[in-house]
């Protein structure tokens, strides 16, 4: 099957599979196990932090970071469409008692600081001590500049807020600025940064900050049942991916392009090539058109999710070979009707 439905979807290359097999391992909850804690040091330095601490999932690193920077009864001003308020369960209120306070998106990925200066809360015991502010680069395949990352980030500081960035994408969005990890880093207290998706890795993610946030953080990863054991043999698909997989990224980036035009061909998808800054293409179409559309596509071997907003991703398992059978089954189907 061609997969579109995410970069998450990826397969573990052969010689990512060999270097699993050949990685040392330990018992990574006593912190002995040498391939993760070699992760850990190769992200934190990435990423320009103190530490760096390895969890399985982009929602567990989101959470574990949270809750390291506020207590409970405090709050977290987060985008309404972000990752860390709607795709994560409620994990934060939930687990951590910890209160979101979501905000618009804007068009471009970013928060209007004049609409978060409007919600946090003033020094009064009637309302959640405002604590943190979460930001999310890249958002729905959007680059947040680095001027504008530099802007929040100050902005916080002189608020007395932290700021926590979900870099599900980061390096995506990376190599979309021409800039390295720890140039965008720097404009945030705390980065979580996925490994199982654009990169290719089968799981993981890795949570950058200071020895402080890292230690809270090593805690509350424990306790939701994050502490991995012989966990060197994730690890070393992530460091080779770090090691092979970044660069390569663009040309997910220049099919996602490609594709985009490409569709923009049909009358009855409306598809935007110019907003395309990353590997995702968003499609919009007729509920109908679309479910008929999936299942056209399904029969051809090729896996999309239908709705009136979909979400088509390039990832390294999509060739350039795949994505021309992709369109000329696109166009098939819309020739049949």
């Amino acid at each position: 099957m061609i997969d579109l439905r995410s970069d998450t979807v990826t397969q573990p290359t052969e010689a990512m599979r060999k270097a699993m097999a050949k990685a040392a391992v330990g018992d990574d909850v006593f912190h002995d196990d040498p391939t993760v804690n070699r992760l850990e040091e190769v992200m934190a330095e990435m990423s320009g932090k103190a530490d760096a601490l390895f969890v399985p999932s982009g929602t567990m690193s989101n959470l574990v970071g949270l809750l390291a920077h506020c207590q409970r009864g405090e709050e977290y001003i987060v985008g309404q469409d972000y990752h860390t308020y709607l795709y994560e369960a409620g994990g934060a209120p939930v687990l951590g008692s910890i209160v979101p306070q979501p905000v618009p998106v804007e068009a471009d990925g970013t928060l209007d600081l004049n609409k978060v200066v409007g919600v946090i809360k003033k020094d009064d015991y009637h309302f959640a001590r405002t604590k943190l502010l979460c930001l999310e680069n890249t958002h729905n395949g959007k680059v947040i500049s680095l001027d504008y990352m530099k802007q929040a980030y100050e902005f916080a500081q002189s608020r007395g807020l932290g700021l926590h960035l979900d870099g599900a994408r980061a390096f995506n969005a990376t190599v979309a600025l021409g800039c390295n990890l720890n140039d965008m880093a720097q404009y945030a207290d705390s980065v979580s940064i996925c490994l199982s998706k654009g990169l290719g890795a089968p799981v993981g993610s890795v949570l950058c900050g200071d020895k402080d946030i890292i230690k809270w953080a090593r805690r509350w990863r424990k306790m939701v049942g994050g502490g991995m054991r012989q966990a060197g043999v994730l690890a070393a698909a992530g460091i080779y991916a770090l090691e092979h997989h970044i660069e390569r990224l663009a040309k997910d980036h220049a099919k996602a392009k490609i594709l985009a035009e490409r569709l923009s061909q049909f009358e009855m998808l409306s598809v935007k090539p110019e907003l395309v800054q990353t590997n995702m293409v968003f499609v919009k179409a007729e509920l109908e058109t679309a479910q008929q559309l999936a299942q056209f596509l399904e029969s051809k071997g090729i896996r999309i999710i239908a709705g009136e907003t979909m979400r088509w991703v390039m990832h390294l398992d999509v060739t350039s070979e795949q994505l021309d059978y992709v369109c000329q089954q696109v166009e098939a189907f819309f020739s049949s009707l």
